[in-house]
């Protein structure tokens, strides 16, 4: 335990679950510490996890001044990011915070600074860029077998009955949950974003209180076209999580079901009213990457370890939130969006 990277984390509600399934796999940490406003939270993922050094509390100063720790993981709602983060930066720690990595671009802008001047890591979860088929298609892309990419489309559909705080959230599908989406585009396509048109609407039967539908058009760097729809309230025929894609290049289209089915066409010849088509292998390529929660803190304790940087790193996934922000402020207003960072 003492040659081990002290963690103390934040929130303790349910997606601590997953950090902590993770983390009981990992030799080199120990949890030192577990903060939430609700100390009976705390103390159950104590006990779940037989976490026996672990102390509990409802206060992130006390909690840091006590246990000293090398890193936080703050998995608190959005509205307490900023708070957390900061706190914690203050007291020298590295963090790694789910997304998104704040509620603003002017408090985002805020955390980068504060994390470049305390000279520590402020990483975001973005578990789904370290899959080893979303790598297997940005690597097919990047090969140009089928051209040059010029459109790409992501569909998510899932009927998703949370309860809790996502019910009451504004904006609950882009800030929540299409983030993901926008960071795993911006993945796929090697592009950044410059502008997005977007609407949102709740549908009749949806048990959100707010917005729970968006489609959004994204003009991305290199002239790229990204294409989003989603709904968190679609009952039937749901995606993956990890969204429906469907990447058109100058000679073929290449297709992925967000789980283990790709397909893709290539040009193959200049006759008719259709070129004819053949179907081309879309290959699995090795990556070091590990999916999931566990591969994004994996990478993360390693850069800490290592005085590295991972790739989900504050100054790049500002990129991200600013997609969705920049989708949000779309939405509002009914106008297209210049997105700047």
């Amino acid at each position: 335990m003492n040659n081990s990277l002290r963690i103390v984390l934040a929130g303790c509600g349910g997606i601590s679950s997953n950090w902590l399934k993770s983390l009981k796999e990992m030799s080199d940490v120990s949890v030192v510490g577990l903060v939430d406003l609700q100390e009976a939270s705390a103390q159950r993922r104590k006990e779940e996890f037989q976490l026996r050094y672990a102390k509990v509390g409802t206060d992130l100063r006390d909690m840091l001044k006590e246990t000293c720790p090398d890193i936080v993981f703050d998995c608190t709602v959005p509205a307490a990011r900023s708070s957390v983060v900061w706190t914690a930066l203050k007291h020298g720690c590295h963090v790694l915070s789910e997304k998104p990595m704040a509620i603003s671009l002017s408090e985002a802008c805020r955390l980068v600074r504060a994390a470049d001047r305390a000279k520590r890591l402020f990483g975001v979860m973005q578990n789904r860029r370290y899959d080893a088929r979303i790598r297997s298609l940005r690597s097919f892309l990047d090969s140009q077998a089928i051209g040059q990419l010029t459109t790409l489309n992501g569909d998510f559909y899932v009927g998703a009955h949370f309860g809790g705080f996502r019910e009451r959230m504004p904006h609950v599908l882009i800030l929540d949950m299409a983030i993901h989406s926008f960071d795993q585009a911006r993945l796929i396509s090697g592009a950044d974003p410059v502008t997005v048109y977007c609407r949102e609407w709740n549908p009749r039967g949806s048990w959100y209180e707010h917005d729970a539908s968006a489609i959004a058009i994204f003009e991305m760097s290199n002239g790229i076209i990204y294409n989003y729809q989603g709904s968190w309230c679609a009952e039937g025929l749901n995606t993956s999580w990890e969204c429906d894609w469907r990447a058109m290049a100058t000679r073929g289209t290449v297709t992925w079901d967000g789980e283990d089915e790709f397909r893709a066409e290539l040009v193959d010849g200049d006759q008719g009213f259709i070129y004819p088509q053949r179907q081309i292998v879309v290959p699995r390529t090795s990556t070091t990457k590990q999916g999931g929660h566990a591969g994004c803190i994996r990478e993360f304790i390693n850069c800490v370890q290592a005085g590295q940087i991972p790739e989900t790193i504050c100054t790049d996934n500002i990129k991200s939130l600013a997609m969705a922000l920049g989708a949000i402020k779309s939405a509002e207003t009914g106008r297209k969006i210049a997105i700047k960072i």
